[in-house]
């Protein structure tokens, strides 16, 4: 069970944070596209769009969108289909998945869905891939079967999915190619919260996301497992990391503070509006007591923090000091979507 903000929320950020410079980060949006304040799935798609034009205005690098089934929150079960949309109405913005879960489906039809984005887009699409069920058991079984049956097979699947993008891929000896051939590759990367998942990106050489905002590690084993072990693919030479972090920002520390009680809140009522619950890992997601909020002490672990602009990338920066990365992507819920779009916005002034 995610822990009563009431109680949680207890600790501010602190008053004044060390100075950090914006321009050294990549800041990207990993949009869970929610259904906030009982809205519909059509307004819901409609927000993510106006998401990721706003935040192709503002400079922010990347948009990316998750694959959940079956959970009433949250309105994103495709992420290739949505990413075809929000392409044909922004012009510059890379769009990638966070994540597809690789475990349900063909690699060659995920091959072939990226590859048509990728010609679609140039140079703009990123697959990104995960391994979590995405829903309920009920759920899961209805989308593709035995899941741990799935998971047991993906080091295969990986490897068919790395080899149809690069061309080499033969059935029965014979050549499959994962068609339209894009001129321009896309990227491949892993995302995950543990070294599993690290040591799945290092042998077929992606890029690798440490999920933060969905774990209490701070990801300095799995990044390190990653880099050590890291093989260099036709798509990546070097160990490529990400960290994707979630906060809530404002003008003011109360404000953000009370900005996810509210986030809260609407989750539970959620809860106990579907007897059948899930998790859906929105932002702020079952922790203790010390998961939430920030930290105020350099080796404190935080899912989720609440602050100014300043306050929360004081936390970014420490992220990317702890994991050597410059590239962050950000889960922001919000109680509401202005306020989703505006701490959005002032985080990004911040980098300005």
């Amino acid at each position: 069970m995610v822990a009563n903000l009431s109680e949680t929320f207890t600790e501010s950020l602190g008053a004044s944070t060390q100075d950090c410079s914006g321009e050294k980060f990549s800041l990207g949006v990993l949009d869970l596209v929610p259904r906030l304040n009982g809205a519909s799935a059509e307004q819901a798609l409609q927000q993510a769009l106006l998401l990721a034009q706003h935040a192709e205005a503002w400079g922010y690098t990347r948009y990316w969108t998750s694959e959940h089934h079956d959970m009433p929150e949250l309105a994103s079960a495709s992420p290739e289909v949505l990413l075809s949309h929000i392409g044909a109405k922004t012009d510059t913005i890379l769009l990638g998945s966070g994540a597809v879960l690789l475990p349900h489906y063909s690699p060659l039809k995920v091959a072939e869905s990226f590859r048509l984005l990728a010609s679609l887009y140039p140079g703009r699409i990123e697959l990104g891939l995960g391994r979590a069920p995405g829903g309920g058991p009920h759920a899961t079984m209805a989308l593709s079967g035995n899941y741990l049956q799935h998971v047991s097979n993906l080091p295969a699947k990986l490897a068919s999915l790395t080899e149809l993008l690069e061309d080499r891929f033969t059935y029965e000896d014979v050549p499959v190619t994962a068609r339209p051939v894009p001129e321009i590759p896309l990227s491949l990367w892993m995302l995950g919260t543990n070294v599993k998942s690290a040591v799945y990106a290092a042998k077929f050489g992606m890029g690798y996301v440490f999920g933060q905002f969905m774990s209490d590690s701070d990801g300095t084993q799995a990044v390190r497992r990653y880099r050590e072990e890291f093989v260099p693919s036709a798509g990546l030479k070097e160990p490529e990391v990400m960290v994707a972090l979630s906060a809530m920002c404002a003008a003011t520390e109360n404000d953000a503070l009370r900005w996810s009680r509210e986030i809260e809140n609407q989750r539970q009522e959620s809860r106990e509006e579907h007897t059948n619950e899930r998790d859906t890992n929105v932002g702020i997601v079952k922790a203790n007591p010390q998961s939430i909020s920030v930290h105020k002490e350099d080796n404190e672990v935080k899912r989720h923090v609440a602050g100014t602009p300043e306050q929360v990338w004081q936390y970014i920066r420490q992220a990317g000091q702890r994991l050597n990365t410059n590239q962050i992507l950000l889960v922001t819920a919000g109680p509401d979507y202005e306020r989703r779009l505006e701490s959005y916005r002032l985080l990004k002034s911040r980098m300005s």
